[in-house]
């Protein structure tokens, strides 16, 4: 049975939006740094080499998301902060386990493909990135009417690095009297 009366478009789906948008990425993305190869922005998944300066390789994998922080940055109708915490959320539980962030993928849902509001979310993952030096290589943008109210969004990140088997830091490794840092928030956390 054949229906050509189901359409993306119909359903509350611009798919011209979202190319554009994917588009937009792969221009400010991190670049591939480490893969001159390969393009991945806008594939079905990214290819990423491991680096060959580790003996033991281990990979390390995050995923978070930055909770009630979206409706702070609903409240302000402030975005380009928003992907800079996202990208931090993900990493920082690589590092403390002596990893080197290599990769990040984010993933957004939101109601309707507001492009203003994505580019300054992604300017600010591709900032995060920078900051953390590892890659954006991808991700997901979910455009999904009536899912979610007017203005409404939720985004996720994935982040993957790489340690030394022998260096990698676990609480085993903590003893009495070592030295504890303290780094001040670059904002609310």
């Amino acid at each position: 049975m054949k229906n050509n009366n189901l359409t993306y478009e119909k359903s509350g789906v611009n798919i011209n939006a979202a190319d554009n948008f994917v588009k937009f990425i792969s221009n400010i993305s991190t670049k591939n740094k480490g893969n001159k190869k390969f393009k991945n922005i806008g594939d079905f998944s990214s290819i990423s080499n491991i680096p060959k300066n580790i003996k033991q390789p281990k990979i390390v994998a995050s995923t978070d998301g930055v909770g009630t922080k979206i409706e702070i940055a609903n409240m302000l109708k402030k975005y380009n902060t928003i992907g800079i915490d996202l990208v931090a959320m993900c990493v920082n539980d690589l590092i403390v386990q002596g990893a080197k962030p290599l990769l990040f993928l984010d993933y957004i849902s939101i109601n309707k493909i507001d492009l203003k509001k994505l580019k300054s979310i992604i300017r600010g993952i591709v900032k995060g990135c920078k900051i953390s030096d590892c890659e954006l290589v991808g991700g997901e943008t979910a455009e999904m009417p009536g899912t979610y109210k007017k203005d409404k969004f939720d985004i996720a990140g994935f982040s993957v690095g790489v340690v030394d088997e022998k260096k990698v830091l676990n609480k085993k490794k903590i003893k009495k009297n070592n030295l504890i840092l303290g780094i001040p928030s670059s904002g609310i956390h």
